[in-house]
């Protein structure tokens, strides 16, 4: 008998970009909500298809999404806020997209309370799916909250499936999983005690998936790497108590990914459930553990090709690990899988046709892990006299990458050696570093910035994209771009920001910029995953070690500050976000890539001291993502985190002032390693929480210096002068006014001018308002 191949989700956004294109289209109001429909449904069609073709017999529907497969829960059980003014049944486009991406008083749907000043509503808050670079729609909660079964969007997509010939498995978010990651929008209660309202939507689902001829489902409930509380297991047990007796027929696959299941593997193997699926990639100690405790009639779903990085399988050391246990437990109650959804990488390897031929065959994106699972189970069929022959293309790559002379550099290797304790820290503490900063700059209470990028137009696009064919010349795109940078320099001077930026509008990407520049960096043409909604990104290869051979910014930062006399930022990434949105070696630990982009950074950032630059922002938002799933792991990931962040910028003197910008985490449980961080100043994402984020650094005391953000870049609105106002205002409930900087959210490169120009006038004007109550010294008033 076979093994059967299964996979838990695939990459929804098309080969070519096709949802991105279509959603902004249709956001534009350029094509109608059925042309939308349309394509959405073609790329199921084809997803489907492609699967089928690369031998996966279990095949998921209802991973799909139009924006976030979180959001298309919440709506599903109608976990809708009042303020979106739904009423109950299917939830329409226009709410959708407005809990996604925030509405104005022109689109926002009909019935909505118009909660925002301009008669529109802001966005949902939005932050990392565990410790990815995938951004989720995190579910709002009232305690009074009511859930119902508003269109059974699974049952749709395994019919439509079903009628292309397809017979799949319906993956939906595990009731558990979904409450644990919502939060409480008002009242003060744990929202895993609306598990008990939430169950009858879910198990109503689940009956007409049942009665529609469905035999198996796929419910993931990757929360079961975290650490739980006994309220959080006993949620567990009476979900699938639940359905196992509501709905005996239906077979659960219950999926787990991105850790180890630990001591909550004793909780998973008591449930009724018919399979578990767990990420051997991430934890691949957990098959021994499987082999001592499986029951012999559970269906074992082994995710055993990474579905988070790029690097081809060791096909031949997995199916010797794997025997043991295929013997033990019998072949046809296992699956072969990738260790979570294929969401996290490129669609296509063969689209790549500029990458180095070498490294390209050390490499597997989605469709060629579907063909790795394929030759895996090919590779375990009876009477197969050399069953590794078939591993043969697998062992040649991995041998010619081991002995790579493109991989080692003996020069990295020994920097790393001499590095010492000194070399990750500034010369003075803050209090020295904050006077000498004061004299340097000069700037008022409540100074004013950005994040650093200013709106990428549809003609900065262009240009770059003729300059990369070898249609416009270097001298006249470099003339193009500094006439951009000047432009964007004069009108902040105009409304009065104070620490300008030069927009970066030579930068593609605020990792692929660096990494382009960087030895041991490699890059595709068309290894696009989804980070949220439309906005996609092409993340770097780390294959071997990294060093700069040149400088990187100093010219364009030089630049833009001869044209001012104010204070211009050098805006670079972080080593720790180098690190976490890139594809990374598998070869070295993740400490010691990191150390090397660290020093490689430090380089960069004494260039531009040297050069004149006396404001550096260090861009770390992947630092809280990085951060291990475990309480117990984390220690040592933030010890060697921070650290790398010091390296980089420790090396300049007391008189310049380090930023660091951090977006869309939970800061809670990284306080410290913050304060270690030691940046001058810091800015962070406050106000879709509308400044709740905020908490964690004044319940702590942070003692620098610190910008939250006044206005949700990601969204069309523009916010009011009184709005931010009220935001910084509730800001110096927890800070002294003589900390706080007025900024947005993040950088500006996804919005348009026409928002950008209005938002960032009524953020400068709100700064002035403040001064006006609180006054304009900030020596004065860090004195106070």
């Amino acid at each position: 008998m076979t093994i059967k191949t299964a996979n838990l989700g695939f990459p929804r956004i098309g080969s070519h970009r096709e949802l991105k294109f279509a959603l902004e289209r249709y956001w534009a109001g350029k094509i109608e909500r059925q042309d939308l429909l349309d394509v959405a449904a073609r790329l199921r069609a084809e997803n489907w298809a492609a699967q089928k073709a690369r031998g996966i017999q279990i095949i998921p529907s209802n991973d799909f999404s139009l924006y976030d497969q979180v959001l298309d829960t919440s709506v599903l059980v109608g976990a809708v806020p009042p303020a979106y003014g739904w009423k109950g049944g299917p939830v329409d486009l226009d709410t959708y997209f407005a809990m996604a991406r925030g509405s104005t008083a022109s689109t926002c749907a009909s019935g909505c309370t118009h909660s925002g000043p301009d008669g529109g509503n802001p966005a949902q808050e939005m932050t990392k799916w565990f410790d990815t670079n995938y951004h989720y729609m995190v579910p709002e909660f009232s305690d009074d909250q009511r859930f119902e079964l508003t269109r059974n969007a699974p049952l749709e997509a395994f019919l439509e499936a079903k009628a292309l010939g397809h017979v799949t498995r319906p993956v939906l978010l595990g009731p558990v999983t979904f409450l644990k990651l919502g939060k409480a929008h008002a009242g003060a209660f744990d929202t895993i005690d609306l598990i008990e309202r939430l169950l009858p939507a879910y198990a109503q689902l689940l009956t007409e998936l049942a009665n529609a001829g469905v035999e198996w489902v796929q419910i993931d409930e990757p929360c079961l790497v975290l650490d739980l509380d006994e309220r959080e297991r006993r949620a567990l047990a009476l979900t699938y108590r639940t359905f196992a007796s509501e709905i005996p027929q239906l077979k659960i696959m219950l999926a787990t990914y991105f850790g180890a299941i630990g001591d909550n593997l004793p909780k998973a193997l008591s449930l009724p459930i018919a399979g578990l699926h767990l990420d051997l990639v991430r934890a691949p100690q957990q098959l021994e553990v499987l082999l001592q405790t499986a029951p012999a009639q559970l269906v074992l779903s082994l995710g055993v090709v990474d579905g988070r990085n790029l690097w081809r399988t060791d096909l031949a050391g997995l199916y010797r690990r794997l025997q043991p246990l295929i013997e033990a437990h019998g072949r046809d109650r296992i699956e072969l899988a990738p260790s979570c959804s294929l969401l996290h990488v490129p669609i296509d390897l063969d689209l790549e046709r500029a990458l180095d031929p070498e490294l390209a065959s050390w490499l597997a994106f989605a469709l060629q892990k579907l063909d790795e699972l394929s030759l895996l189970a090919r590779a375990f069929e009876p009477g197969l006299a050399n069953p590794e022959q078939v591993f043969a293309r697998s062992i040649a790559a991995a041998e010619a990458r081991l002995t790579s002379l493109k991989v080692h550099d003996p020069l990295v290797a020994g920097r790393l050696k001499n590095l010492t304790a000194a070399d990750s820290r500034r010369q003075s503490g803050f209090a020295t570093r904050r006077r000498l900063q004061e004299d340097r700059l000069a700037l008022p209470l409540f100074p004013t910035t950005t994040i650093g990028s200013f709106p990428q137009t549809p003609e900065v696009r262009q240009a770059r994209s003729l300059h990369a064919k070898g249609e416009l010349s270097y001298v006249d795109y470099l003339a193009y771009l500094r006439q951009e940078t000047e432009k964007a320099v004069r009108w902040q001077e105009e409304i009065g920001i104070e620490v300008l930026v030069h927009g970066e509008f030579e930068r593609n990407d605020m990792v692929q910029y660096f990494g382009e520049q960087l030895s041991g960096y490699a890059f595709t043409q068309s290894g696009w995953v989804q980070s949220y909604g439309s906005r996609y990104v092409r993340p770097p290869i780390i294959f071997g070690d990294v060093s700069r051979p040149n400088p990187m910014t100093v010219d364009w930062a030089t630049y833009a500050q001869s044209l001012t006399g104010k204070p211009m930022k050098g805006m670079l990434t972080g080593p720790v976000t180098m690190l976490q949105w890139s594809f990374v070696r598998d070869d070295l630990p993740r400490s010691i890539v990191c150390r090397q982009i660290a020093l490689a950074l430090r380089d960069e950032v004494t260039d531009l001291e040297t050069a004149g630059i006396a404001v550096i922002q260090i861009d770390e938002p992947a630092l809280r993502e990085g951060l291990p799933l475990r309480q117990a792991d984390r220690n040592a990931y933030l010890d060697w985190a921070v650290e790398c962040f010091r390296i980089s910028a420790s090396g300049v003197g007391d008189e310049t002032q380090i930023h660091t910008h951090m977006c869309y985490s939970e800061f809670n449980d990284i306080m410290a390693a913050i304060a270690a961080m030691d940046a001058d100043v810091i800015s962070i994402e406050t106000s879709r929480s509308k400044m709740e984020l905020l908490g964690a650094f004044t319940d702590q005391a942070y003692p620098n210096e610190i910008g939250p953000g006044v206005y949700d870049i990601h969204s069309p609105r523009v916010p009011s002068v009184d709005e931010m106002v009220h935001l910084i205002e509730k800001a110096t409930d927890g800070l002294t006014p003589a900390q706080i900087w007025v900024n947005p959210d993040c950088g500006l490169k996804t919005r348009r001018w026409e928002e950008v120009r209005p938002a960032l006038v009524n953020m400068v004007q709100a700064a002035q308002a403040l001064r006006q109550s609180f006054g304009s010294g900030r020596r004065e008033a860090a004195n106070a």
